[in-house]
């Protein structure tokens, strides 16, 4: 019970643990340090930053970014680089008032993604937390390539209360997505949840089974609008980010989901993805109930990476209260 009682702030302080425990201990140790800012505290925030998985790039775009700050404020102590350095990640990582528009109109969200990183979950917890927000919400189970997938989602939709469309196991996707669409006009729905099925090995079958879908999708729902969302698994940190590239080769990707965030040390990836490929992520989860789903906020994630476990209780009185939605 205590646990259910965690607000999001806490569960994410405590998703985020292994990742600030590879961060977070080195940084204390830096900013806290005698010496100057100069070419070896920066050579050794480097090393610290890519060990939380931040990446290469992003890593080189925040430290010239912190030298920049640096010279402009006449920074001298090592201790005054680390709220700019958390700030320039924040700045970074905010997704601007536009990221969540498709939630204001009817609108399909196109899951995407390799089998195995909680995709069809994502779905049912999407499905089942706007369903608590009064939204009407309707399902395709056009993962027709795995029959636990289907049985998966029906499991979710079943415990949601929202309805499902789907076809047997080896059914053509796109028309389980047709009969989506024309029940979503019937139902007039807020939210079309298009679970597909995810087989990189094979990009050409992929290109085009996802090629045909959104021309079910555009041809039946000219006016609704459209989130194609790439779930990744963040407990595989750089595998993850060749995975967004490699997907967004074969469709037009508009944002990330990130889950499994409580069992890795490698939750900078999220910054990494970001700056490697401008691709924003806009969810992410921290365990296995429908309240461990959340909205990507800049703030919440970097203050979790940088917080230190003592902190959090009065993160979470001084942010919004947790009521278990998106």
């Amino acid at each position: 019970m205590a646990e259910e009682k965690k607000g999001f702030f806490s569960r994410l302080v405590a998703g985020l643990a292994k990742t600030r425990d590879a961060v977070v201990n080195g940084l204390d140790d830096l900013f806290n340090g005698p010496g100057d800012v100069d070419e070896d505290f920066y050579d050794e925030l480097e090393e610290i930053l890519i060990t939380g998985d931040l990446g290469v790039r992003a890593t080189e775009e925040i430290l010239d970014e912190l030298r920049d700050k640096v010279k402009e404020n006449h920074v001298k102590n090592r201790g005054e680089c680390r709220q700019l350095l958390i700030d320039s990640i924040k700045e970074r990582m905010d997704l601007g008032e536009a990221a969540y528009e498709f939630e204001e109109r009817p609108s399909v969200i196109l899951l995407v993604v390799v089998n195995g990183v909680g995709k069809t979950t994502t779905a049912g917890k999407l499905a089942a937390q706007y369903q608590a927000q009064g939204k009407r919400v309707l399902i395709a189970a056009a993962d027709t390539f795995r029959a636990a997938a289907i049985e998966q989602l029906t499991e979710w939709a079943e415990r949601a209360k929202v309805p499902m469309v789907s076809t047997a196991q080896g059914g053509d996707p796109a028309a389980v997505v047709f009969d989506a669409c024309t029940a979503s006009k019937a139902r007039r729905t807020d939210i079309l949840i298009c679970d597909t099925a995810g087989r990189l090995h094979n990009k050409k079958n992929l290109m085009e089974e996802l090629k045909k879908i959104n021309r079910v999708i555009d041809r039946e729902l000219p006016d609704y609008g459209r989130e194609t969302l790439l779930v990744l698994d963040g407990t595989t940190g750089q595998n993850a980010l060749e995975q967004a590239r490699e997907f967004r080769q074969v469709c037009d990707l508009s944002g990330i989901v990130l889950t499994k965030l409580d069992g890795t040390a490698r939750g900078g990836i999220a910054v990494a993805i970001q700056a490697e490929l401008g691709l924003p992520v806009k969810f992410i989860g921290v365990g296995e109930q429908i309240r461990d789903l959340r909205k990507f906020r800049s703030d919440e994630y970097v203050d979790a990476l940088f917080v230190k476990p003592e902190e959090s209780e009065e993160e979470e009185q001084n942010g919004e209260a947790d009521t278990g939605s998106l």
